[in-house]
């Protein structure tokens, strides 16, 4: 049986600036905004889709900075992108989202991902659940999750995704 080595990732925040360069096709302003070389994943409708959200959501509320969309660095190469989406709840509760460039799948990114948004859902003193929502057919992503003690505990629609099987635990 081979293992994956274990990995160690940063995040980096992606700003408004980057965002919206990203948003206009425009890959070398947003690196030169970030410092980092990006891959085509960061240019897809789908990440352009998340682009917009979340440049929304902190037109709406700039103090989401923070909480939102995160470069994910490795040895200094990014190798996705990640966070909450948003802050947390009147109820303490955090949702985490992540994305692997296809590059760099299977491994071990996705889980060293979940591990460092676990730990910084557990630094902060307001945060008291962590949910996943997963489709039932992401196969990767359900057993990214598996080990970390999520616990199913139902089933959303998402407009944009379709159904969704909800995971939550506490954050420490």
């Amino acid at each position: 049986m081979t293992t994956t080595p274990s990995r160690s990732v940063r995040f980096v925040e992606m700003t408004g600036a980057a965002l919206r360069a990203l948003l206009a096709g425009d890959r070398p302003a947003a690196q030169t905004e970030l410092g980092f070389p990006l891959g085509d994943e960061f240019l897809t409708d789908r990440a352009k889709w998340l682009w917009q959200y979340r440049l929304d959501q902190l037109t709406r509320d700039p103090g989401t900075f923070g909480w939102l969309v995160k470069l994910v660095v490795a040895d200094e190469i990014v190798v996705g992108y990640a966070g909450f989406h948003g802050p947390p709840d009147e109820a303490g509760m955090v949702e985490i989202g992540y994305t692997v460039d296809p590059a760099y799948r299977r491994q071990g990114f996705a889980k060293a991902i979940v591990t460092a948004l676990l730990e910084r859902a557990a630094a902060e003193p307001a945060v008291r659940t962590v949910r996943a929502t997963i489709s039932p057919t992401n196969q990767a992503s359900l057993a990214t999750i598996a080990g970390f003690g999520f616990v199913e505990n139902g089933e959303q629609w998402d407009e944009e995704d379709g159904l969704e099987l909800i995971f939550e635990r506490p954050s420490r």
